[in-house]
C-alpha cells in the first residue's frame, strides 16, 4: 500500500465526492459508469466511518484523512483480517497457468485457485515498486493492450523556453490551461525543469509530444479591456501587468516578449496583441518527467476485454484486473484511489 502511503501528502485524498464516470481517461468513456454506480465514494466513507476514522473536505470535493494515509492502510488490512487474508510478501512469481485452475508458482510453493484478481497498478512510480507485471499477465492470455505513457506528470520546457523561465522556479499561479479542448482551471507552478502545479498535472494527462499547451495568466480579467482604461497612463507595461501576474513573471514576459514601455504608447493593435499573449500563452513543450515523477499511468489493459461489471476477462474465465492496470485513469484529486476501491 506504498502509493497509498504517499497519497495526499501523506494525508490520502482517498475520494472525491463529485466521483463519475466523466472524471476518467479511457478508450470505454461508459466503462467505469457500473462500477463507480456500484460501489460509491459515500460507500467508501462509509467504511471510515464505521472504523471510527475522521476526514475532511479540502477543496473540489478532494476528501482527506485529518490524520495521515496510514489510517486508509490500518482499515485495510482489518477487512481483510476479518476474512483471514493471508500477505505472503517478499515473494517471487516464477511462473503464472491456466488449466482447469490457476497455477501460480513461488519459490515457496505452488498456489492453485480458480479465481486470479490482478490489482498491481500502472507503471507511475517504479521506486514504490512498480512494474508492468499486469500488462504481461494480460498479454499472456491475450487480451489487448493500448499503449501507455505517464499521466498527472509534470511538464519539461525545451531548451529555448527553459532558457528564460528557469529564473521563476517556485512561481504559483492560477491560470486556465488547455489543450485539445480539455481545460482546467487550478494553479501552476514553475520548477527548475518546466512547469507543474494541479493545473498542469490534470492536462498532462491528455498531452502528447507535439501537442500544444494554452494557458491564461489572466482568468479573472477582462485584460484588454483592462489595458485600453489605462491607455492615457504613462505606467511602464512590466509594472502595470504585476496587479495581475506575479512581479517576476511580469519581467520575464516584457523582457522577452511583449517589449515593455509605457502604456499610452501603444497602439491598440499592440495593447490586442498583448491581451491575447497573456491570455492565450502558447508552449510546445519537450516531454514530460516520465514515470519516476508521474502520479498515474495513462492506457493500459482494453476495457472491452473484461465485463464492466465484474471485471472479469472475456477471454479467460476467473481472471479479474482492476485499478490502474486497466485503461481507466481518473484526474487529480482522489478519483484513482476511488476507481482502486470502485473496481476491487
Amino acid at each position: 500500500a506504498k502509493k497509498i502511503s504517499a497519497s495526499g501528502g501523506g494525508r490520502c485524498n482517498f475520494t472525491n465526492i463529485h466521483a463519475t464516470s466523466e472524471n476518467y481517461i479511457s478508450q470505454n468513456k461508459h466503462f467505469a459508469k457500473s462500477a463507480l454506480a456500484n460501489y460509491t465514494p459515500h460507500d467508501f466513507c462509509s467504511l471510515l466511518k464505521k472504523h471510527k476514522v475522521s476526514f475532511n473536505e479540502k477543496q473540489l470535493g478532494q476528501l482527506f484523512c485529518d490524520k495521515n494515509s496510514q489510517e486508509i492502510v490500518k482499515i485495510l488490512k482489518q477487512e481483510c483480517d476479518r476474512y483471514k487474508i493471508d500477505f505472503i510478501l517478499g515473494t517471487k512469481i516464477v511462473n503464472y497457468a491456466k488449466n482447469n485452475a490457476f497455477h501460480i508458482t513461488t519459490p515457496r510453493e505452488v498456489f492453485r485457485a480458480k479465481s486470479l484478481v490482478i490489482a498491481t497498478g500502472g507503471l507511475s512510480y517504479p521506486s514504490l515498486g512498480s512494474t508492468n507485471f499486469g500488462h504481461t499477465i494480460a498479454r499472456q492470455f491475450g487480451l489487448k493492450i493500448h499503449d501507455c505513457r505517464p499521466g498527472l506528470v509534470p511538464l519539461v520546457f525545451n531548451k529555448a523556453d527553459l532558457s528564460i523561465f528557469k529564473v521563476l522556479a517556485g512561481i504559483s499561479l492560477d491560470a486556465i490551461v488547455s489543450c485539445d479542448n480539455i481545460i482546467f482551471r487550478e494553479n501552476i507552478l514553475f520548477t527548475h525543469k518546466g512547469l507543474s502545479g494541479p493545473a498542469i498535472l490534470q492536462i498532462s494527462s491528455y498531452w502528447q509530444p507535439k501537442k500544444y499547451v494554452r494557458i491564461n495568466l489572466v482568468p479573472n480579467t477582462d485584460i484588454l479591456a483592462a489595458l485600453k482604461n489605462n491607455q492615457k497612463e504613462k505606467i511602464i507595461l512590466k509594472n502595470f501587468l504585476t496587479k495581475y501576474i506575479p512581479s517576476r513573471l511580469s519581467e520575464v514576459l516584457c523582457t522577452h516578449f511583449l517589449k515593455s514601455k509605457p502604456i499610452n504608447q501603444y497602439t491598440g493593435k499592440e495593447l490586442q496583441s498583448i491581451a491575447h499573449f497573456l491570455s492565450n500563452w502558447e508552449i510546445s513543450f519537450k516531454e514530460t518527467e516520465g514515470y519516476a515523477k508521474a502520479e498515474v499511468t495513462v492506457g493500459g489493459i482494453d476495457t472491452n476485454e473484461l465485463s464492466s461489471k465484474t471485471m472479469e476477462a472475456k477471454k479467460a474465465p476467473g481472471l479479474y484486473f482492476i485499478g490502474e492496470v486497466l485503461d481507466v485513469t481518473g484526474h487529480l484529486g482522489g478519483f484513482n484511489l476511488q476507481w482502486a476501491w470502485s473496481s476491487g
